[in-house]
């Protein structure tokens, strides 16, 4: 089997780990990292054997993939750049700063034949995958993706931070129209919302009530869903899931009456490998990606909306 040729460009926090994965992975060779600080590039070729460029334009013409791994701000002119090379990439999550970037880079990989993956890193998570065979009609969901403050990604919203994961996993969940938002949110130490709510209506009539928070004093990764024939409780941090369904049998044998317990865990699964594999896989054998830029481009609709309400919301009130 061919290897295929692997290439990262953004090297920090998260890139490294992109890098480390696709040197470690059969199949691909990791043939070099870009990052524009050339010591950091450089430090990171080094540790997996590899060539180390500050300018990644170096990387045209000796890969076959790539994970782009840069700030928001850069995502279009990077990935624009790849695809017109004729480069399958995978882009992290925001897929682009607007909905203009994102269909142009659709389009181009559409008229090339390539493949575009968004980095949504949560659907790989181990509790979510099986999700996608308990969760049937959702009715009601509710979100909290909480974390403890961190000095990275304030560059951009919490919601495009953090929120989006949990607006991309229900999207794919409830497969509906977002029929009305309605969000709130505040900066509190940085220049963008640091933490935001948001209450999403779909035309199959289902609510989600979605909570983004990057100043908690605790870290916390959940998601509850209500069905017509359970509750759902998803602990993504803890990688388990607990089922409660009606159960007309042994009725006083459960903590709830009539009802009936189910948990599940899935520990020791890697998401970050398995979303890598995933893409690698899609690129060998000329796939549909598991998180498209389609897909990536609807969750970065409705983030773009919430985010357009939490402005309003504070200039009228708060006069910022």
């Amino acid at each position: 089997m061919k290897k295929l040729r692997a290439g990262v460009v953004g090297v920090g926090y998260l890139g490294q780990f992109h890098a480390e994965k696709y040197a470690n992975m059969d199949g691909v060779e990791l043939v070099g990292v870009a990052d524009i600080d050339a010591a950091r590039s450089e430090e990171i070729a080094r540790r997996f054997e590899t060539e180390a460029c500050s300018d990644y334009r170096a990387l045209f013409g000796k890969v076959d993939l790539v994970s782009i791994v840069v700030p928001t701000s850069d995502h279009f002119a990077v990935s624009r750049a790849f695809l017109m090379r004729d480069v399958d990439i995978l882009i992290e999550k925001p897929m682009t700063t607007t909905l203009e970037e994102a269909d142009e880079l659709i389009d181009i990989a559409e008229s090339r034949g390539l493949l575009i993956q968004v980095g949504q890193l949560e659907r790989f998570n181990s509790a979510a995958v099986p999700l996608r065979d308990i969760v049937e009609r959702p009715m009601f969901i509710e979100s909290h993706r909480l974390s403890i403050f961190k000095n990275r990604c304030t560059d951009v919203s919490v919601v495009l931070d953090l929120m989006i994961h949990d607006i991309d996993i229900i999207l794919s969940l409830v497969k509906s129209e977002v029929r009305s938002i309605h969000a709130a949110g505040i900066p509190a130490v940085s220049e963008h919302a640091d933490i935001a709510n948001a209450r999403l209506e779909f035309a199959t009539g289902c609510v989600a009530n979605v909570t983004a928070s990057r100043i908690s004093t605790k870290n916390e990764r959940k998601l509850r869903l209500f069905q017509r024939d359970a509750y759902i409780s998803v602990d993504f941090a803890g990688c388990g899931i607990t089922i409660i369904r009606k159960n007309g049998e042994n009725r006083d044998a459960c903590l709830i009456p009539g009802m009936q317990i189910e948990q599940k865990s899935f520990c020791g699964g890697d998401s970050l490998e398995d979303e890598l594999t995933a893409f690698v896989h899609s690129v060998r054998r000329r796939e549909v990606p598991e998180v498209t830029g389609e897909m990536g481009r609807d969750a970065l609709r409705v983030a773009l909306s919430v985010m357009s309400q939490i402005r309003a919301a504070n200039k009228r009130f708060l006069g910022m």
